[in-house]
């Protein structure tokens, strides 16, 4: 597989030369300084490969061309903004970068309430514990009816996790949900995220997911005659947050989209770790049932806590996720599209890390440090490599 690392661009602390050492020969990226909704320009594109190009790696993947509020929502410019869309597909394939990670969460990005839960080992993570988000969403966004939604448990927990906060508490867990997270493209108030949030009064999970399959169903087409593939990241929590609907966090999610457009350019980031909060959730079944769709993967395991709604990130070899089995199905896969003459590579990347060592001294962005990714992507090479010697005769 095709070893890829994530870099937020020039103003990124882990550097490209950091990438290189760390053993990676892909970066995946995006242009985060064009406002959300415009047209990525070929003369931006351009510039930022040839600074990738020049430091001996390659751009493998766009992650992400962020999608338009309005698109989610079928309303106010929505056809505009798909028409950007589209031709930002086409200035990317004009400069030879044909793979697009895309997720269709709406309003927040990855969400967590800790981004830097301290570990026995002194190193820490990103957490979510689904009692505090209860309490934001309750006793500090003050959604309306929002107590409604929950069990006369859940309330009692997030009652007594609100009551034991400090204000600085209150604070931080504001500006950890809202200050715009890696990944997200705008930041919000909690007036703002109220305000995104009536948009979406009468969008529920039917809605959303037709609204998913009107988009593909415009974008694909694009992509096809240009030579490039669509792959949607799973939601992360991969279940409804703030009443909002989440349509791509099950495996009868990937069967609705993938049969939306039923070609190979409509296809998935498979992330082990978003997936992964699911105890229903099959990840090996999944990767064997979908491997002719997987354009991209995030390799990382999360672990669920006692309450199982609630979850940190592990190591990339521990928590939930059999990292074996699944690296062992995409070896397969590999091995297929091989045989079939096909010489794409399945690029992954060590998907967020534990800050540690010179990490913790060091400013990067949450879930993202140097050190803590350099250790996964060593781990899950030798997984790899370990995988295939064992197919190799005596």
């Amino acid at each position: 597989m095709e070893q890829t690392w994530r870099w937020y661009g020039p103003h990124d602390p882990v550097t490209l030369a950091d990438v290189r050492q760390a053993g990676a020969t892909g970066i995946v990226t995006a242009l985060h300084h064009i406002p959300n909704g415009e047209v990525w320009p070929v003369e931006e594109i351009q510039k930022r490969k040839d600074e990738i190009e020049a430091a001996g790696l390659v751009w493998s993947v766009v992650e992400s061309i962020p999608v338009h509020e309005h698109i989610k929502t079928r309303t106010g410019d929505f056809q505009k903004y798909i028409e950007t869309y589209k031709q930002s597909i086409r200035n990317l394939v004009t400069c030879g970068i044909t793979k697009i990670c895309y997720n269709f969460m709406p309003v927040l990005d990855w969400t967590r309430t800790d981004l830097a839960y301290e570990l026995e080992t002194g190193a820490t993570c990103l957490r979510f514990d689904a009692d505090i988000f209860t309490a934001f969403d309750i006793f500090i966004l003050e959604r309306p009816n929002a107590k409604d939604e929950y069990s006369k448990e859940e309330l009692a927990r997030a009652t007594a996790a609100y009551e034991g906060m400090t204000q600085e508490d209150k604070d931080g867990l504001v500006k950890t949900i809202l200050a715009g997270l890696p990944g997200s493209e705008e930041s919000y108030t909690t007036a703002d995220i109220r305000a995104h949030l009536e948009r979406y009064e009468g969008v529920d999970a039917d809605k959303l997911r037709e609204h998913l399959a009107l988009f593909l169903k415009e974008v694909i087409p694009v992509c096809a005659e240009a030579g490039a593939v669509m792959a949607i990241h799973p939601d992360d929590p991969p279940r409804p947050l703030l009443g909002l609907p989440r349509v791509c966090s099950t495996e009868s999610d990937y069967e609705y989209i993938s049969k939306a457009v039923d070609v190979p350019e409509n296809g998935f980031t498979f992330c082990t770790g978003s997936l992964g909060v699911r105890a229903d959730n099959d990840l090996v079944g999944i990767v064997k049932r979908y491997a002719d769709r997987i354009h991209f993967v995030h390799l990382r395991a999360t672990k669920r806590e006692e309450n199982p709604l609630s979850f940190h990130e592990a190591d990339h070899l521990t928590g939930d996720v059999d990292m074996v089995g699944v690296i062992s199905a995409l070896v397969d896969e590999e091995e297929r599209r091989k045989a079939a003459g096909s010489d794409d590579l399945i690029p992954f990347r060590p998907d967020h890390g534990h800050a540690m060592l010179s990490d913790l001294q060091m400013k990067s962005a949450p879930g993202y440090p140097a050190v803590g990714r350099l250790r996964g992507l060593a781990e899950l090479r030798g997984v790899e490599t370990a995988v295939r010697a064992m197919r190799e005769p005596a």
